[in-house]
């Protein structure tokens, strides 16, 4: 971990990332995580969880940028690929709006 480090960066597994995340498995198992101290980013490196958001504005490593746009695009695909799956727990409608989610998140995250 670098102390001088001044990049906002991404947690590599960016999709499990965020209070959104922690509010669904709160939901489900009735218990928040906690949220950890040090975190590995999508550029690889150790830095602590507040170093680190899941708003495109705000992450200026350019490497965790493309990681985040990457996942983003994958969780896409995935879902979409899912949601065709017989007796898969989404629609397609919602299955399409999941993956346009990501792939607006993902278009912000580019840049683009």
């Amino acid at each position: 971990m670098s102390e001088t480090d001044p990049h906002i960066h991404v947690e590599r597994q960016v999709m499990q990332a965020g209070a959104a995340y922690r509010n669904l498995i709160a939901s489900s198992l009735g218990r928040a995580p906690d949220a950890p101290d040090v975190v590995t980013t999508g550029c690889g490196l150790r830095v602590p969880y507040a170093m680190t958001s899941v708003r495109p504005e705000s992450v200026t490593c350019l490497a965790c940028r493309e990681h985040a746009h990457r996942e983003h695009l994958r969780y896409a695909e995935q879902v979409e690929r899912l949601s065709r799956m017989p007796g898969a727990p989404v629609t397609g409608d919602q299955a399409a709006k999941a993956a346009q989610w990501a792939r607006d998140l993902a278009k912000r995250f580019s840049g683009a």
